[in-house]
């Protein structure tokens, strides 16, 4: 997994490497500016050939500065730059206030209120004539230093870039993140610029993969600019981000989870869900998914296929006994059990070899629905809860408040809101500065509530702990998958982190590693995707990571 930061660690481990006289600041800074100039020239070539126009936006703070060393080394390579500036150069940090001055030995700096945007009210038409070569915008106004809102000539220059870049009509490049975008939140705070790309430094940044954030990034490129000997290990008492050196660069290796409780990680890639050359089937695991009345078991068995597929040794499907002859029709390995009622399942569950359940897809959720979550509970094992399971859980305080470590929810947005409404309408609530509350922040808080690992899902899927371990699984700029929005495909999903529970894995990875393998499944098999399909390709997933 790779590390995610937010603004404040960032920040620190920018101070940390400062200080430790590895690097100044300036060079850090020249260094983000060629960075921007190379990501530049690589997402459009054409760009390198000839002289070419830019309009460079700097803020106050270094994000300014940055865009000060980005117009000096366009103008060296012949470019005609202009520069507007928001704020007052006096009140800018040392080495911006530097590079700002190197800046006015080439060339000119307006006040940002000088910028001439082209007019744009909502037609292309409206953009007039256009310039012989498109000219490039550089949005170096606020970077991750985005906290309050933007207002006035500011908001309406940043409205200007936001239509240019949607139009494609004008070429944008943010630096860091788009000007107005929360950097640990990807919330807008006010008028947000759109760019086509947004070069970062380091690391991504949590708000890059949350909410707007890949809206308005568009392609999203990772810049080194010499800081890999430092990440965040913690956060002292005082909230201070404790930093620790690392010899070989910031990625985790595939066994090391050790999250900080302040930290996020990407899901970048799985833990391998490994067998042995002499074992049986029973030391891969027993997963028993549970499944509702006849004519509602298509649901069950697509997380059953998946459970089956993703390695579980032996999966059974557990229904009430005039469903069994409907799914008998419909699966071969799948072992079926009729389950009437919650003594049933208590009876079932006498067998230890059984060690993960999953309870949800299309269960129901009537009186028999509620005892079998009571006795499922009770049991104690690793139990995947989804769908109509969610359901029942936020109209029981006493089902919630039996979960315990070896759950795992999985709620999309509409049953977190019903299941935590109160941190759902601090989500939704309007961000008026930052850092703003985010999903992270959400997805941690109902985990602690909860006592377990939740899975909100989403093309920005996040999984937190209870004791703080984060993660945050992108289906977002080279790896979106769209068409993941299918009927059934989180039933599979649901199958595929109970199947890994049942081989072993910790819920927190169970989570990660299923929500990771049912992209990279959607990915592999492309547009016209149906949930069947995807434990389907888990087989040519797994060959393709040498498994």
């Amino acid at each position: 997994m790779t590390e995610l930061l937010t603004a404040a660690q960032m920040r620190a481990i920018e101070a940390a490497a400062i200080a430790s006289g590895e690097v100044t600041g300036l060079e850090l800074m020249e260094r983000a500016g060629a960075g921007v100039v190379a990501a530049v020239l690589e997402e459009w070539p054409e760009l390198a050939e000839g002289a070419q126009r830019a309009v460079v936006l700097c803020g106050p703070g270094n994000n300014g500065g940055d865009g000060f060393v980005v117009a000096r080394l366009l103008r060296e390579r012949g470019w005609a730059v202009e520069v507007f500036l928001y704020g007052a150069p006096d009140n800018m940090p040392p080495d911006a206030r530097v590079n700002y001055e190197r800046w006015l030995g080439m060339g000119e700096v307006s006040p940002l209120d000088d910028y001439g945007a082209l007019p744009v009210v909502g037609n292309i038409a409206a953009l007039g004539p256009m310039p012989p070569y498109d000219p490039l915008i550089v949005d170096a106004v606020f970077g991750i230093g985005s906290v309050r809102p933007t207002e006035g000539q500011l908001a309406e220059v940043l409205d200007h870039v936001n239509h240019v870049a949607e139009y494609k009509r004008t070429k944008v490049v943010a630096i860091d993140i788009p000007s107005g975008l929360c950097a640990d939140s990807g919330r807008k705070i006010g008028e947000t610029a759109g760019a086509n790309l947004t070069v970062t430094f380091h690391r991504q940044k949590v708000g890059q993969l949350l909410g707007d954030g890949p809206t308005h990034c568009g392609n999203l490129k990772v810049c080194d600019i010499g800081l890999a000997s430092f990440r965040v290990s913690g956060r002292s008492q005082d909230g201070t981000e404790v930093l620790e050196r690392v010899r070989d660069g910031n990625d985790l290796a595939e066994a090391d989870w050790r999250i900080p409780r302040s930290g996020v990680r990407l899901k970048d890639k799985p833990l391998r869900p490994w067998k042995w050359t002499q074992a049986h089937k029973y030391a891969y695991g027993h997963a028993l998914i549970l499944s509702g009345p006849s004519g509602r078991g298509g649901a069950a068995r697509l997380s059953a296929r998946g459970a089956l597929r993703i390695g579980a040794g032996v999966v059974t499907l557990g229904c009430p006994p005039e469903a069994i002859p409907e799914n008998a029709a419909r699966l071969d390995a799948v072992m079926l059990r009729p389950l009437a009622d919650a003594a049933a399942l208590k009876n079932a569950l006498e067998d230890k070899r059984i060690n993960a359940l999953c309870l949800g897809p299309a269960l129901g959720v009537g009186v028999r629905e509620a005892a079998l979550m009571h006795v499922a509970l009770a049991a104690g094992r690793d139990l995947v809860l989804d769908a109509d399971a969610l359901t029942i859980l936020s109209q029981n305080a006493d089902l919630f408040a039996a979960l315990h470590e070896g759950c795992v929810l999985t709620p999309h947005a509409g049953e977190f809101a019903r299941l935590f409404p109160d941190i759902a309408e601090k989500l939704a609530a309007p961000a008026t500065k930052g850092p703003a509350y985010s999903k992270v922040d959400a997805t941690r808080e109902a985990a602690q509530r909860a006592g377990c690992i939740v899975l909100y899902k989403g093309p920005d899927t996040v999984i937190a702990a209870p004791d703080g371990p984060c993660a945050i699984n992108s289906a977002q700029y080279d790896r979106a998958a769209p068409w993941l929005a299918t009927a059934g495909s989180g039933d599979v999903l649901a199958g595929f982190i109970t199947g890994l529970l049942a081989r072993g894995f910790s819920p927190f990875d169970a989570a990660c590693t299923g929500a990771w393998l049912h992209v990279e499944c959607a990915r592999a098999f492309g547009p016209g995707l149906i949930a069947e399909d995807l434990p389907e390709r888990l087989p040519a997933v797994f060959r393709g990571l040498g498994m």
